[in-house]
């Protein structure tokens, strides 16, 4: 049996235009990314910025945590359950933001109890009473 090589050898005139759609729309997801807006100087709300966009911008959303989880503003239809506080808006102490953390919210709602603990819950905690209520 003789083997042919176009059987196993992608078209170039398919390829191509596969690997440039690959290609821009890794660009255009890398463009919309946005970034942390807290200095790393400042190591522990740094980090607590970091664990928030990690752990909680599913729900709230919070501008230097790069963070867009909320239901969005002027938006008049109902949110969905998830549509958690908007720290831009909302202000909150670090007791406050501790109590939320370990007992997940504070009516019941929908966030998990412990979604950080320790020095990590500590950490998204200094960052929120810090930077939240700003306005965004």
């Amino acid at each position: 049996m003789r083997w042919i090589q176009a059987d196993w050898i992608a078209c170039p005139a398919v390829v191509r235009p596969v690997a440039i759609l690959c290609l821009l729309g890794a660009a255009l997801t890398a463009g919309c990314g946005g970034e942390i807006e807290v200095p790393e100087s400042e190591t522990t709300v740094h980090r607590g910025a970091v664990l928030f966009n990690e752990r909680c911008s599913g729900c709230h959303s919070l501008e230097a945590a790069n963070a867009y989880g909320s239901k969005p503003p002027g938006e008049i239809q109902g949110g969905e359950r998830t549509n958690g506080p908007d720290f831009n808006i909302r202000s909150e102490s670090r007791d406050d933001v501790l109590f939320a953390i370990r007992n997940g919210g504070f009516s019941g709602q929908i966030m998990p109890a412990n979604v950080v603990v320790g020095e990590d819950a500590q950490a998204v905690a200094d960052f929120v009473a810090e930077y939240s209520g700003k306005g965004g």
